[in-house]
C-alpha cells in the first residue's frame, strides 16, 4: 500500500481516499505491517482499521481526527482476540455531547432525545449511507 513513503492512493478504502494525509498513512502503514506478520488479507484490513480507529473516528463518508487517542469501541480495546460487535468507526467511547455534535453534523433527526447508545447507532447508520452514496 505504500510507495515512496506515501500511501498508493487506489488500493486505500474509499473512505480513506476522502480523508486526510495522516489518516491515509496511519491505515497503510498498519496495513503493510499487519500484511507482512499475516498476509494480505482480512486480518491485515482489520488491523489497519484498528490501528485507524486510536487516532480518527468515521464521520460521514470519511475519517476526522478524533480529540483523544485510544480505542474507539470495546472490540478495539479488546485486542486481536477479542470477539466483540463494532461501532464501525464511530468512537463509542465518546462523550455523549460529542456524539450529539457528530450526530448534528450529519444533520440525524431525533438526536436531542436519543441516548449514548442510539447516538452510536445512528450515526453509524448515517455513516454508512453517506459512504454509499460516495460510491455512487
Amino acid at each position: 500500500m505504500m510507495k515512496n513513503g506515501k500511501p498508493n492512493k487506489d488500493e486505500l478504502p474509499s473512505t480513506l481516499q476522502r480523508s486526510d494525509a495522516k489518516a491515509q498513512r496511519t491505515f497503510a502503514e498498519a496495513h503493510d505491517s499487519a500484511a507482512e506478520e499475516y498476509g494480505d488479507g482480512e486480518r491485515a484490513h482489520r488491523t489497519a482499521y484498528s490501528a485507524l480507529k486510536h487516532s480518527y473516528e468515521k464521520v460521514g463518508d470519511h475519517w476526522e481526527p478524533k480529540d483523544h487517542k485510544g480505542p474507539s469501541d470495546a472490540q478495539a480495546k479488546g485486542g486481536r482476540d477479542t470477539d466483540r460487535k463494532t461501532a464501525g468507526g464511530v468512537d463509542a467511547n465518546a462523550s455523549k455531547e460529542h456524539l450529539y455534535e457528530v450526530a448534528q453534523k450529519l444533520d440525524i433527526s431525533g438526536r436531542s432525545t436519543m441516548t449514548k447508545d442510539e447516538l452510536v447507532k445512528a450515526i453509524q447508520k448515517a455513516n454508512d449511507n453517506e459512504s454509499a452514496k460516495s460510491r455512487g
